[in-house]
């Protein structure tokens, strides 16, 4: 059973885009917030989302930092590096999500089997969630 620890509110600002002979590659600059029932916090400057399509198969991968407040009221800050594949059949992005972080009421995110999901929200907006396995 899965629980969501982290949903992600996102608004793009920006892409920049290379065509070449054997794929393109495309860096997409974000903004946000996110919350959960142990964070709240906003998405610092320099969160990237890179895509790279091959031969018809396009990757993802979102490296940014969120800082905020952990549930007990103690500023911390979150690295997520969130990594998947567009599958075009499917009716969102399935990803691996990553995590580290100073809080130490959250480190136990560092080492639980995480899933996301990534879906459109609007022009420009997208929404991540984030799973956590319960055990």
């Amino acid at each position: 059973m899965k629980e969501e620890v982290l949903t992600i509110h996102v608004a793009l600002t920006g892409t920049q885009t290379v065509l070449g002979g054997r794929g393109s590659a495309c860096m997409i600059a974000f903004t946000g917030t996110a919350e959960g029932p142990q964070f709240r916090g906003r998405i610092l400057p320099g969160g990237v989302d890179t895509q790279i399509e091959r031969q018809g198969r396009r990757t993802l991968s979102a490296r940014y930092l969120l800082e905020g407040t952990d549930d007990a009221g103690n500023r911390c800050k979150v690295f997520l590096e969130n990594n998947g594949a567009v599958l075009p059949e499917e009716p969102c992005i399935c990803t691996t999500p990553t995590i580290l972080t100073d809080s130490p009421r959250l480190q136990w995110l560092e080492s639980a089997a995480l899933s996301g999901t990534v879906e459109a929200d609007g022009k420009d907006r997208v929404l991540i969630h984030i799973y956590a396995e319960k055990v």
